[in-house]
C-alpha cells in the first residue's frame, strides 16, 4: 500500500519583481484575486487533496505572509461584537492549526530545485506535493486532488501538464512522451526551457507536483542547470527509467499564470464572473468597455 500524500511544499521565496512597486511591501503571494490572496487558493486546493502539513519556503520580507495564517484576536472580537458571523467564518478558513504549518528560509535564490531541497528534513522518507501559488487553477475538482487520486493508482513521480502553443514551449519545462494514455502520459525525458524549435512536445509542466523522496536525494547532488539555477525538472528527470518512473497528468481545469500581470488580470476577471454577487455588475461593465472600444475604432 502506498503512503498517502499529506505534506506539501510551497516555494514562496521569490521577490515578485514583475509586480513592483506593489511587492515592495506586500508579498506577491498575498496579492488578492477578488477578495482572496493567491496563497489562499493554493491552501484550499491542498486541503481538498488531503494535505495536513504545509511547508513554506520563504525569504526575508515575507512576514506579512506568515501573519496572514495567524489568528487575529482583535479583528475577530470586533466582528463578534457586531454579530458579523459570515465574516467570522471567512476568517476561520484562513487560520491554520498550531503545528500544521512550518516556515523555512531560502537564504540564496538558487532556483526552484534548491527551494524544494531546503525542506528535505521536514519531508523525510515520504511522498510529497509541491505547489506553486503563481499557478492558479480553476477546476470543478481541485487539480491536486485529481493528481492525488491518479497517484494512488500509479505511484511514482507525477507532474501536472497542459498543452501550450509550440512558440510558447521555451518558457516551460517540456515533456518528452513515451506513451500517451489520455489523462496520463509516461515520460522518457524532460527538457527545461528548450530552445525554440527543439521542444520534444508541446506538453508543458506547470506548478503542481507529487514526488518521491528520491527526488530530494537527487537534489543533494545537483549542480546549476538552465539559467544558472538548480532545476527541479532536472532532479525529477533522473527518476525516468527507475522503478517509480515519471508521469505527466493532464488535469481538468483552467490554469492562470498569476506570475504575470496579464495572467493576474485574466484570473481576476474570470473569478469575478464566477461569483454570484459580482458577475452581473462585472459583465455589464465589460460589455460596456468592449462596446466603447469598438465604437472608437
Amino acid at each position: 500500500m502506498r503512503n498517502k500524500v499529506t505534506k506539501a511544499i510551497f516555494p514562496v521565496a521569490g521577490l515578485g519583481t514583475r509586480f513592483l512597486p506593489a511587492t515592495k511591501s506586500v508579498p506577491k503571494e498575498i496579492m488578492t484575486l477578488v477578495d482572496r490572496p493567491l496563497i489562499q487558493y493554493a491552501i484550499d486546493e491542498a486541503r481538498a487533496a488531503g494535505i495536513k502539513e504545509f511547508i513554506f519556503v520563504t525569504s526575508r520580507g515575507k512576514g506579512a505572509l506568515e501573519d496572514y495564517f495567524d489568528q487575529a484576536p482583535q479583528l475577530e472580537s470586533e466582528l463578534r461584537k457586531k454579530d458579523k458571523t459570515e465574516l467570522l467564518d471567512v476568517l476561520e478558513s484562513t487560520n491554520m492549526e498550531s503545528g500544521a504549518i512550518a516556515y523555512l528560509r531560502q537564504h540564496k535564490a538558487l532556483g526552484l530545485g534548491h527551494a524544494v531541497w531546503c525542506a528535505r528534513r521536514l519531508i523525510g522518507n515520504e511522498p510529497f506535493a509541491v505547489m506553486l501559488p503563481d499557478d492558479v487553477i480553476a477546476a470543478e475538482k481541485p487539480c491536486l486532488q485529481q493528481m492525488v487520486e491518479a497517484y494512488e493508482e500509479v505511484g511514482g513521480n507525477m507532474v501536472a501538464a497542459m498543452e501550450v502553443p509550440r512558440d510558447k514551449a521555451s518558457s516551460y519545462g517540456v515533456l518528452d512522451i513515451q506513451e500517451d494514455m489520455g489523462a496520463m502520459v509516461s515520460v522518457k525525458g524532460m527538457v527545461e526551457k528548450p530552445d525554440p524549435g527543439m521542444e520534444p512536445s508541446n506538453l508543458a509542466v506547470i506548478g503542481r507536483y507529487i514526488l518521491t523522496p528520491n527526488v530530494l536525494g537527487n537534489l543533494n547532488k545537483m549542480r546549476a542547470g538552465s539559467g544558472g539555477e538548480i532545476q527541479l525538472t532536472d532532479a525529477i528527470a533522473q527518476e525516468i527509467g527507475n522503478d517509480d518512473g515519471v508521469y505527466g497528468f493532464r488535469f481538468r481545469g483552467q490554469r492562470f499564470d498569476c506570475g504575470s500581470k496579464a495572467g493576474f488580470l485574466q484570473a481576476t476577471v474570470s473569478f469575478g464572473l464566477a461569483r454570484g454577487d459580482l458577475k452581473d455588475d462585472l459583465r455589464r461593465f465589460l460589455t460596456q468597455v468592449v462596446a466603447t472600444e469598438k465604437a472608437a475604432e
